[in-house]
């Protein structure tokens, strides 16, 4: 339990009688009293009359401040942000400026009270949680990266179909590829999560280190097993597929278009101007999506875009008679790079739509990856028309991932238990769905007569005996709820599926946390004080992003910002030179009339779309 110290928790007693929780509000001073008081935000008497008939509405000054409170954790912005003149006047601006105000937080009340009552709320919501996983079992996620100093640091986060929690973060750099090291580590997480309440852990390292590490912490620990993340695999099957000679040879070709177009504001203005797009790379929080999504947009837009090139308002340019824009010109006109870029759209588009589903969505996927996978790989194969010379690379490269990454036997498990599939005609349990299966009764009931039971239960199952034919007419609720609803009748076989069922396949890619704040607690020199209040904020940092997710207000799959210094985004090449030497203003960002002038979806951008 994260808690405060006396002296972290202390706060000016004035303080404390000027934000109490009386719904009375003070009077606007229009004083400041820097980093040691309040400073008060004013309502006018309007906005309040307006807003009388929800008095819900109307907070106390205790509660406004812990909202502003909620506000800087969850974003993880310095405190000291608190006392700029713009923030104040940004809260003026937004509830007006006569006879009632709001007192804004100091920055010991964000460090103090606020901190301490949104450490203990949190606590309370990481609790209920917690109080779930001895029924549904849980995976330990493993999120780790290296920092700019070189560092390897993991936040450690323990997902169930309740939500996801922030547990730690650790510095690992020490470890150097120490087994006996990591294992240490892992043995103290399985310690505090309890052993019993873990399914799997999935990690987002396919290296060979990390897979011994695996090996060794499944043969020490039989019931818990060691899985990658399927984003993270996806990923790396979409850069696999990235590099067949074909799709290499059309990215090379798109990525000179883009980086040509995003070059100058000049032809932005054009692009906008034929085409109702504000950019031609497609943003994705899953760097590794970007050239596939992109090259989808550019196929999109290859009318508007050839009819760009053509038009007077491109030749009147002086980039129109350059080398390079000639080339791009040609490049565009050329059938031949369509007929590639549709090629490697219907390859990797529907990989990409796996990813997105899996990204965006909260509920456990580990009954549904393997039909998912399966159901790619066809689409796949339709698209490129069932030829067989042109998919089986593509099918390869999944297949490979597969194979020696990403398939685990829960998935094959999850696949047979999941009634939405078992109870069709086209369920197909091959061998490796049957080993699956078989491996997972092995494992997580070890006694050998909890074995027996549950296989015999599996023939109730096969056969929709008893509940299981009532639940045959509710197929669409979600296979853990299923097994909790019309299982009671094979309560071994209900507890087994129930507890795979309700694992997720994917890491923690997709919740995005922001790192900034861990990589601050885990740097050494602070005072025990100081660290202990920076462990408190980290904690309500992490599980509030992670408490937008699973409440689903978490941020959109494509909504990430182009990264200005992006291999597609950025030109190496010289400045373009008219060949006729000809001086023509230049348009500059500002001008055209949008604060990023690559950002932001345009109308004619299709959007990412689902993937069934």
């Amino acid at each position: 339990m994260l808690l405060l110290t006396d002296s972290a928790k202390s706060c000016d007693p004035a303080l404390t009688r000027a934000s109490g929780m009386g719904s009375e509000k003070r009077l606007k001073t229009g004083s400041s009293s820097g980093n040691h008081g309040t400073v008060s935000v004013a309502l006018t008497k309007a906005r309040l009359d307006s807003q009388s008939a929800v008095s819900t509405q109307v907070f106390s000054d205790r509660e406004f401040q812990k909202k502003v409170g909620r506000f800087f954790y969850e974003a993880g912005i310095d405190l000291d942000a608190v006392t700029c003149p713009s923030f104040r006047m940004m809260l003026n601006a937004h509830f007006g400026s006569e006879d009632i105000a709001y007192p804004i937080p100091s920055c010991e009340d964000l460090s103090g009270w606020i901190l301490r009552e949104s450490v203990e709320e949190m606590e309370l919501y990481v609790r209920e949680i917690k109080s779930s996983w001895s029924s549904t079992g849980c995976s330990i996620l493993l999120d780790g990266w290296e920092d700019l100093t070189g560092r390897r640091l993991v936040n450690v986060l323990v997902a169930c179909p309740k939500g996801t929690v922030y547990l730690r973060s650790a510095d690992i750099s020490g470890f150097d590829q120490e087994i006996g090291c990591m294992l240490g580590f892992l043995d103290d997480v399985l310690k505090e999560v309890d052993v019993q309440n873990v399914v799997q852990i999935i990690t987002c390292s396919t290296s060979s280190w990390m897979k011994t590490v695996g090996q060794q912490v499944m043969e020490k620990y039989k019931t818990v097993f060691w899985t990658v993340c399927a984003l993270h695999c996806l990923e790396l099957t979409l850069k696999k597929m990235g590099a067949i000679d074909a799709v290499k040879a059309t990215l090379d070709k798109a990525k000179s278009i883009t980086r040509f177009v995003h070059r100058d504001a000049t032809i932005l203005k054009v692009l906008r101007d034929h085409t109702s797009a504000k950019y031609l790379v497609r943003p994705s929080k899953f760097k590794l999506t970007e050239p596939f999504l992109t090259l989808e947009n550019l196929l999109f837009l290859q009318e508007k875009l050839q009819q760009m090139f053509l038009s007077t308002a491109w030749k009147t340019t002086r980039y129109a008679s350059s080398v390079e824009g000639k080339r791009v010109a040609e490049l565009l006109a050329d059938s031949s790079f369509w007929t590639g870029v549709e090629m490697a759209v219907k390859a990797t588009i529907p990989l990409v739509r796996v990813i997105e589903l899996i990204a965006k969505n909260s509920e456990p996927q580990v009954g549904f990856i393997y039909e998912t996978m399966d159901q790619a790989k066809e689409t796949i194969k339709e698209e490129l028309d069932d030829k067989e010379s042109i998919y089986l690379p593509f099918w390869k490269a999944i297949d490979d991932i597969w194979d020696g990454s990403l398939h685990s036997p829960l998935h094959a498990a999850g696949y047979f238990l999941n009634p939405k599939y078992f109870y069709t005609n086209d369920f197909y349990a091959d061998s490796e769905v049957l080993n699956g299966l078989l491996c997972c009764i092995v494992r997580l009931a070890e006694d050998p007569r909890l074995q027996g039971v549950i296989n015999s239960q599996i023939e109730e199952y096969r056969g929709a005996k008893g509940p299981f034919g009532l639940g045959l007419a509710h197929l669409q609720s979600s296979p853990g709820s299923w097994w909790l609803d019309y299982g009671h009748g094979c309560p071994q076989l209900q507890h087994f599926a129930v507890r795979i069922l309700s694992q997720t396949c994917s890491g923690a890619a997709r919740y995005n946390l922001k790192r900034s704040l861990a990589e601050k607690l885990l740097n050494k020199g602070r005072n025990p004080i100081e660290q202990e209040r920076l462990a408190a904020m980290v904690f309500v940092h992490c599980n509030l992003q992670l408490q937008n997710f699973n409440q689903g207000i978490a941020s959109d799959f494509g909504t990430a910002a182009i990264d200005p210094m992006d291999d597609w985004v950025v030109d190496k090449a010289p400045p373009v030179v008219s060949q006729n030497n000809e001086e023509g203003k230049e348009l500059t960002w500002k001008e055209l009339e949008c604060g990023n002038i690559i950002g932001g979806r345009g109308e004619g951008d299709p959007g990412p779309s689902n993937f069934h």
